[in-house]
């Protein structure tokens, strides 16, 4: 056998062109008809055509038959001949342990030439949430090549993380971060060239991003949402997105002035902010988390009951505040735990919004811990 040959597969269907040899010829690289090389043992594929025309071939009666024309081409040397290598017979192999060190060209697909990366984090043990640790990746969703630079920032200078270049339409493993490490996390910085290999394309941007990460999310089981990228629920944040990269957000003064001036409305001793997730569409979904430790400043001196009042509250402002918006969807989170708190909202809704319908929320996203209400 020699490169150049076809062959046809003793075990499998189909066969190609041989385009090399590995492990000291046992191992024969094979070209199929997509451009793929199939590594194969040697003695699994048989020669069935040669480009080589010093080779006499022999008709149906088995006489020689030299060629018509003459042989203008120089004759190969016998030395770089390769001849069949044969496995011996105590020897086994697996293919598996093969070093392959072919790659095939990444596919690019419709609509995938708009620069689109994003960062994300996905529990190791999904069912064991609370104690988990956490698998950061980088995920490259275009048709381009991109050289990453991942770098964490503590007061005002930067640390690398990690770096390196992303395949097409692939994601790649960052680090595995432990609840310990999460505030090395709040403020991370990713920066991004992108290009193609061995054809022409349009030039992107270079990008670079500085996400603040909230590391209270990361305790937070609804936090986690479904991705098309990750079979267990994910934490994802964009880094660029259709060519567009991510913003940070900078705080208004005057949206300071104005949650001071609500705050002062309650009183000194409790923070009067529920931290509510307010869309620029009335229609999209507004999510208000009731758990205490969101709304509250601090629980010092204060009971259960306390706490749940305070809890219900909030609810019914929300409540009253939207009940003009009708079609409105409002998500109240309020955990799971003794399912006290959801027992006090299901009764204030039958009794003081009967009108409004409700259903728990998305368990894919919040669990058992939510409710879903609609202003009607």
């Amino acid at each position: 056998m020699k490169i150049g040959d076809r062959v046809r597969f003793l075990s499998d269907v189909g066969g190609g062109v041989i385009k090399g040899f590995q492990n000291k010829n046992k191992i024969v690289l094979v070209e199929d008809e997509d451009g793929f090389q199939v590594p194969v043992l040697a003695s699994e594929v048989v020669v069935i055509s040669t480009d080589d025309y010093n080779i006499a071939k022999v008709d149906t009666l088995g006489r020689n038959q030299q060629a018509t024309k003459p042989d203008t081409r120089q004759a190969v040397p016998q030395k770089e001949a390769i001849s069949s290598p044969m496995p011996d017979e105590d020897e086994e192999m697996d293919l598996a342990d093969v070093n392959i060190t072919y790659k095939p060209k990444p596919e690019e697909r419709a609509n995938g030439d708009k620069l689109s990366v994003y960062l994300a984090f996905v529990p190791v043990e999904p069912k064991e949430f609370s104690t988990s640790a956490f698998e950061c990746y980088i995920i490259n969703d275009c048709n381009y090549f991109v050289n990453y630079v991942y770098l964490s920032k503590e007061n005002s200078a930067f640390t690398l993380r990690r770096s390196g270049e992303i395949a097409p339409n692939t994601k790649v493993f960052i680090e595995e971060i432990d609840r310990t490490m999460l505030n090395d996390l709040e403020r991370v910085a990713v920066q991004l060239i992108a290009y193609k290999q061995d054809k022409p394309f349009l030039l992107k941007t270079p990008v670079s991003v500085e996400l603040k990460i909230d590391s209270k999310k990361f305790f937070k089981y609804h936090a986690f949402g479904e991705s098309i990228f990750f079979d267990d629920p994910t934490l994802e944040f964009s880094i660029v997105k259709d060519d567009v990269p991510e913003q940070t957000y900078t705080f208004n003064p005057k949206d300071i002035q104005v949650a001071m001036t609500e705050k002062g409305d309650i009183g000194n001793k409790w923070q009067d902010v529920a931290k509510v997730s307010k869309k620029s569409n009335v229609r999209e979904i507004i999510e208000v988390d009731l758990h205490a430790g969101e709304l509250l400043s601090t629980t010092a001196g204060m009971s259960a009951g306390d706490i749940k009042e305070y809890q219900l509250n909030v609810f019914r402002k929300t409540m009253n505040e939207h009940l003009k918006h009708k079609g409105q969807k409002i998500v109240f989170i309020h955990g799971k735990g003794e399912g006290a708190l959801r027992s006090a909202i299901l009764s204030e809704l039958k009794r003081k919004y009967p009108a409004c319908p409700y259903q728990d929320a998305s368990f894919q996203q919040y669990g058992f811990g939510a409710t879903m209400v609609t202003i009607r």
